[in-house]
Order: structure tokens, then sequence, then C-alpha cells
């Protein structure tokens, strides 16, 4: 019986990218084992240097490694317990290659790292007939290249938030037609500081989330958002509709039902984190920016409106910048400044003069910062908004949040259909990541931006291509 046991423990041979994608990824086989080929050990050492993300998760991997290994070095063959510090959960072990491992495939040529490492994942196959050895990579090609050689080969899903993005949490709810039905018995109905509250008893309150929008789109239309759950009844607020233009956000108007519950949100000074999601178009940094200017320039809520995006090219790099860090990243913030001239044009009684001041003001209050050098920083009473970021991973998007002092609103804005960073999926972005932890939080937001409202073009574009 104990010999079955200790077979049914796996041998996980991880590739250097799984390592370099997350350090702590040595603690979360559990009760299975690691082997680790001298050649991932080689190009960790490769990859240390820089200020990259990728160099400090490799320098993160190296210390895990030495602080496993310092604590067993008597006799490696056996292998180093991974339960070590927190981790007293992790009852594998480590196996690191100790011997030379004399297998050649005929069919890969050269000595590359990844067809070493094939190489010796089939010599433990050979070496370990009664265990499980599976290869786990980030990189696709390997593992296309190991089931081609019969080798069992997986991705790395720990990082995973949600193995499907459509299961993603959309912080909208249709309310279905019957609800009135079942939710208006005992229903109480009160006003405070000119906002109108509903408490209502029912089975669909308990799948609420505080701050999740809800609407009932048939007779007698209703938008309204959640401000408390508990049990069977919920507290809902009805929203201010910010469709109709004398309730305008610096001259722009919400177009549709998920823009005005984004202004919902972007206005109300009580939610601390805002996040939108929503393919190009949808007016997710328009509707930003109108609530930054209105709140920072006319209700001095906000000192300053700072903006800062990940500096990743669609195409071939254009090299070294010139000037200071505003100057430096004025070409990726070309999306801002075609939001400005739509938000300078929206008034039309103020003529040139006027358009020239505010545009003087607006960039006096409007701050463009590098992600690069954000560490160590904090924001008081600041609006902070991250641009594109789907391309941040998990740890970035810490780094950022926890940036925020007293009185600052983040606010972050992506696409996860358009993810330009290397190993990054629409499961395991930063994005994706906030997203799903922050849901549920009384000083939370997020509204998945459906249509586009950029033109008829554009539109047609994004569906039919």
């Amino acid at each position: 019986m104990a010999k079955k046991q200790a077979n049914d423990k796996k041998l996980f041979v991880l590739d250097t990218n799984v390592l370099m994608h997350d350090p702590s990824s040595l603690f979360r086989f559990e009760e299975h084992d690691i082997y680790l080929p001298m050649v991932t050990l080689e190009e960790l050492d490769n990859n240390k240097k820089g200020i990259t993300e990728v160099a400090r998760n490799a320098r993160q991997a190296s210390r895990n490694l030495e602080e496993i290994v310092g604590a067993n070095l008597t006799n490696l063959d056996e292998g180093c317990p991974l339960s070590i510090k927190g981790n007293k959960h992790v009852s594998g072990r480590l196996f690191l290659q100790t011997d030379a491992v004399d297998f050649n495939l005929p069919m890969l040529a050269g000595s590359k790292a990844d067809n070493q490492i094939l190489g010796v994942v089939l010599s433990l196959q050979k070496k370990h007939p009664d265990r499980q050895v599976i290869l786990v990579s980030k990189d696709i090609n390997i593992r296309i290249k190991a089931r081609a050689l019969s080798v069992p080969a997986e991705d790395y899903f720990n990082d995973k938030v949600l193995e499907d993005s459509e299961l993603l949490y959309s912080g909208i709810k249709e309310l279905p037609e019957n609800f009135w039905d079942q939710h208006s018995k005992a229903m109480e109905s009160w006003q405070d500081a000119g906002r109108m509250f509903y408490r209502i008893t029912g089975p669909l309150c308990q799948s609420f989330l505080i701050n999740e929008f809800v609407f009932y789109a048939y007779e007698k239309p209703f938008e309204a958002i959640v401000r408390n759950v508990e049990g069977k009844t919920a507290i809902l607020e009805i929203i201010k509709d910010y469709t109709q233009v004398k309730h305008n956000v610096w001259g722009i108007a919400a177009r549709n039902r998920e823009q005005n519950f984004a202004f919902n949100l972007l206005m109300d000074p009580d939610i601390d984190f805002v996040s939108l999601l929503g393919q190009a178009g949808s007016g997710k940094t328009l509707l930003t920016l109108a609530a930054a200017l209105t709140q920072t320039l006319d209700k001095k809520i906000y000192s300053e409106i700072i903006m800062t995006r990940v500096t990743i090219s669609v195409g071939e790099d254009i090299g070294f910048l010139p000037g200071t860090e505003e100057e430096k990243m004025a070409p990726w913030m070309g999306a801002l400044e075609d939001n400005l001239d739509v938000l300078n044009q929206s008034d039309e009684n103020v003529g040139e003069w006027g358009r020239a001041v505010t545009q003087d003001l607006v960039r006096s209050r409007l701050k463009i910062k590098s992600l690069n050098f954000m560490r160590g920083r904090t924001f008081l009473n600041k609006f902070l908004i991250i641009d594109e970021a789907q391309n941040l991973t998990p740890k970035q998007m810490k780094t950022l949040i926890t940036r925020a002092g007293p009185g600052t609103k983040v606010v972050c804005l992506g696409n996860i259909a358009q993810i330009d960073t290397p190993y990054l999926t629409e499961g395991s972005s930063g994005l994706t990541y906030v997203v799903d932890r922050f849901k549920g939080w009384g000083h939370n937001g997020h509204v998945t931006l459906m249509r586009g409202e950029r033109s008829r073009l554009a539109d047609f574009a994004a569906e039919i291509l």
C-alpha cells in the first residue's frame, strides 16, 4: 500500500520559463515531486541580470532554491523537502540533476536547451517506469515537441484566476421578467439625501454582490446598484441617469446602459477602486477622463490626475526616446491626446480663447508617469488611471494599487482580448486577477462595457474582422 502511494506522487520537470513567470511555483505542487534539469538552472543564471520583471523573478527563484537546497545538503539524490518556512502544507521534494544524462534525441538537432530538457524527461521515464513524469512549461513549442515524442506535457495553470474568461464577473446582472412577483412582498422604499433606496427580499438576493448593477428591461424599466446584501434581503439604490444631457460629465453624456453604470462608479467618491473592461471604442478612457477632470477641476475632490500605462509596442520598438519622463511617455499617450481633443471640443460656447485656457489648465493637472518609477511612491488625493492594464502581471498590479494613499481613487482600464505581454493569457492577466479578487468589496466597482461607440466603421470592423 505504501509503495502504491509513493507511485501516485507525480514527478514534474519544470522548464525555466515557469520559474521566471512565478518564482513561488516551487511550492505549488503540493504532494508531488519537482525535478530541475541542470540546463534550467543554467538558463535561470543567464536571465538574472537587469531590472526587468523577468530578471527579478529569476533572482527570487534562485533565492527560493538556495533556501530549499541549503536546508538539506546531506544527500541531494534523496531530494530536498519543499516544506520550508510558510509552506508546511507542501509534502513533495525537490530533485536536482546530479549526473549527466546520456540520452540523445535523433529527431532533434543540436544541444538546444529545450531539447536537453526533453532528453532529461525521457531519461527519467526510463529510470522511473512506475511513476508519472510530466513536463511543465509556459512555452507552447516545447509542449508540442514533447507530445510528438510521447512525453506528457502541461502548461503551468496555478496563476490562472479563471479557466474561461467568459466566466469573469461583469458587474451587471439582468433581472428576470418575474422578478417583482417573487421579490416585491414586504418591500420598503425611502429617500436619503436625494437618493432613492429599496429594500427587497427574495431568492435572487443571495446571488447579488455589493456594488453590482441590476437592471429590469421589461415593463417599467429599472436600473439600480446593490448597496447591501444580508441573506435573502438586499438594499438597492436607484442610480443617477447620466444618459440625460443635463447630467453630463465634462460635456459627455452616457450613450448606453453600461456607460451609464460606469459613470455612476467613476463619480462616486465612496468607491476607491474601479475596473472597466471593454473592446476598443467602448469609451473606457473617455468616460474616465471626463469624470477625472470634473472631480479634479470643478469639484476639487482630487488634487491631480495621474495617468500611466505599460509601454509595450504592437510592432517593432522605435528605440530610445529623447526628453523628460513626460516627453518619453508622450508617444504612448496617443489615446490620451485623442480623448482630450474630444473633451476640449465638448463646450461650444467658450470660443478659441476659452478652449486654449481650458487646455492649459487640464495639462497643469494631468501628469503622465512611467510604471518604471512607481515603486515606493504614495499618492495622496490623486485620481490614478492605469490604462492598458491587461498587460500587467498580478504582481505588477499589486505594486501599482498599493501606491494609493488616503483620498486616492484608482481606475484600471483594459481589454483582455488584446494582451501583448509574453506568457500572459486572459486567465492570468493582472486585470482579470483584480476584477475577480475585488468583487463584492464595499469600495470596489466593476463594469464590462459591451458596445463600441466609436463609429459605424470601427464597430463593423470589430465584429467582422
